[in-house]
């Protein structure tokens, strides 16, 4: 693996604020969007719908149990996305991020069989989330709502998503200048929690 995606690096790009993503042409770039998109944790919304649907426990919800099946999951080309960033290079960086624990998964399990979850960077109060996968309709959302009450109950403060998506946004994502965001960053950095 390039040094460029060692663990030392991906956790220190993390710590600025900077993440990598793939192109088509195989290179690896890093981004510092800027408006940055977040959810605040104490503002996730969940529709009436997603609740009836947690409440019905059609998923059984795990983490760390397969991360790397998780990623491949959210790497593979969809209907409407055929092209991903999330390269065989970015993949192999974040499975090393996961043995050390690092980069963690929240699984959406049903009849024993994966249909959804996501995966992302856990540092101190801060997760940054990557990417998520459904093959199970509402499998995603549900493991999002998992993941917001994890995090909330092991007192993070910062759940970073990146980039905006209309999708998001139906749970309370909004975009915040990088200068906040850096500030809340490095507040999160200074907690003295962990994922698991």
């Amino acid at each position: 693996m390039d040094s460029f995606l060692s663990p030392q690096v991906l956790l220190s790009a993390y710590c600025q604020g900077v993440f990598p993503m793939a192109h088509e042409d195989g290179r690896i770039y890093w981004y510092d969007p800027d408006p940055r998109a977040i959810i605040p944790l104490d503002r996730f919304h969940i529709s009436r719908s997603l609740r009836r649907t947690i409440r019905k426990q059609q998923f059984e919800i795990r983490i760390d149990s397969a991360f790397t099946a998780v990623i491949q999951a959210c790497a593979a080309p969809t209907l409407g996305r055929e092209d991903t960033w999330i390269s065989e290079e970015i993949v192999q960086a974040y499975v090393r991020l996961h043995q050390l624990g690092f980069a963690h998964s929240v699984e959406a399990w049903q009849q024993g069989e994966l249909v959804g979850g996501l995966y992302g960077v856990a540092i101190s109060g801060f997760f940054a989330g990557e990417s998520m996968f459904s093959s199970v309709r509402d499998s995603s959302k549900v493991a999002l709502a998992f993941l917001v009450a994890h995090l909330n109950e092991r007192q993070f403060s910062l759940l970073d998503i990146q980039f905006m998506t209309e999708h998001l946004r139906t749970f309370g994502a909004v975009e915040i200048p990088t200068a906040a965001y850096k500030l809340k960053l490095s507040r999160a950095l200074l907690l003295p929690t962990t994922f698991r």
